[in-house]
């Protein structure tokens, strides 16, 4: 009898469309490096310091911090973005596709950035602290580690239930739920006759739930920031939940 095929998971399916890089193209190039610098004076890597950007996608931050001069690796498990980001390859600037709950090299890197909330989409949460494990393993003694996820309790107690757009030419009618610790997206897609479904679910991480995780895997916590000018964590009034752990 052959092996049931595995099913696929909502990431493996969603990140590899077009329709992913439609959706979420217009977002803000000048944040995101004001965010990288902030950051990067904040944590003081080493010049020429080895970042691995972990779930690149496309590799718009990798881009930015090999410009700045860092060595840099960006790893994803969407072969269509990580296509796109090899177009910028160099000497110094790489990307390849991988499972970042699997150990990608073992103390290496000077700092280990997940941006932008690619994190919470497994299903269980042992793939989740695997990959915490995979990230401390990656991380050469003293190197950092900067998650950056959403404020969970903000983003559920201001959910918006129900959006549409059009980006392109494409429609996008977006469903929102809280449910059971995680907080589901469905996305309704009409591109001319075609019609298309897809959905992102995240748990919705707390900042203890976090810190627990990354204290099994050997990582301690050194800051914890609300926002992108890196100002101090409010659950109530942040937007985001920027932890800064080394190891």
């Amino acid at each position: 009898m052959s092996e049931k095929t595995k099913q696929e998971e909502w990431f493996e399916c969603w990140f590899n469309t077009k329709y992913y890089h439609v959706l979420y193209k217009d977002r803000d190039e000048c944040e995101a490096h004001g965010f990288i610098d902030n950051l990067l004076k904040a944590v003081q890597l080493p010049e020429q310091g080895r970042v691995l950007d972990l779930a690149c996608g496309a590799g718009r931050h990798s881009i930015y911090l090999n410009e700045l001069g860092y060595d840099v690796i960006g790893i994803d498990l969407s072969e269509e973005s990580i296509k796109m980001a090899k177009r910028s390859r160099n000497e110094t600037l790489d990307f390849f596709v991988h499972d970042m709950r699997d150990l990608y090299w073992d103390n290496y890197f000077d700092c280990i950035l997940n941006l932008f909330t690619s994190f919470g989409y497994f299903n269980d949460d042992t793939d989740h602290e695997k990959t915490i494990a995979s990230v401390a393993g990656s991380l050469k003694y003293g190197g950092k580690f900067v998650l950056d996820f959403f404020n969970s309790k903000r983003v559920v107690d201001n959910l918006v239930m129900e959006e549409k757009k059009v980006v392109n030419d494409v429609s996008f009618h977006i469903y929102r739920r809280y449910e059971e610790g995680r907080i589901f997206k469905r996305i309704e897609i009409t591109d001319g006759e075609e019609q298309q479904v897809f959905e992102e679910k995240v748990r919705a991480f707390t900042l203890e739930e976090l810190t627990e995780m990354m204290k099994k895997a050997g990582l301690r916590v050194e800051q914890v920031y609300g926002n992108y000018q890196l100002d101090g964590f409010n659950e109530g009034e942040s937007p985001r939940l920027i932890i800064v752990a080394s190891k």
